[in-house]
């Protein structure tokens, strides 16, 4: 049985601690897990699953080798080990590693590309002072 999730649009504040500090707030989304829609994370996400629509989050995105996206991904950091099929927004570093393949236009500060990964579309690096940082930038 095919397990499908629809969700127009998820927002996670961060934790806290039970000493009122804020703690890093991970969302996962597993490799038996498919999410179609919008997903808005504050904090980091991690993919080892199926994602198709939009990802944005204030921290570091994670795809990981066994995951398939085909979807815009925003925020911090993103790290691509799997395949990725849509446009890339990450306001301090973009790195594709090992059979990592990403398909879509690209906007990073920075850029590490390891030998074997494959990148199809346009990459537009400014410094990091240029890019919004936390802000949706289209």
């Amino acid at each position: 049985m095919e397990n499908v999730t629809e969700i127009e649009e998820v927002t996670h504040p961060r934790g806290r601690s039970r000493n009122g500090a804020s703690t890093p707030n991970t969302v996962v989304i597993g490799p038996r897990d498919d999410l179609k829609g919008t997903l808005s994370v504050e904090g980091d996400v991690r993919i080892e699953g199926t994602v198709e629509g939009e990802v944005r989050a204030t921290g570091d995105i994670e795809i990981d080798a066994s995951a398939t996206v085909r979807a815009r991904l925003e925020g911090r950091g993103v790290a691509v080990r799997g395949n990725v099929t849509g446009d890339v927004v990450a306001w301090k570093r973009l790195s594709v590693h090992g059979s990592g393949a990403l398909t879509g236009d690209v906007r990073t500060p920075r850029l590490r590309v390891d030998d074997g990964t494959v990148i199809n579309g346009a990459i537009s690096m400014r410094p990091e002072d240029a890019t919004t940082d936390g802000a949706a930038a289209t």
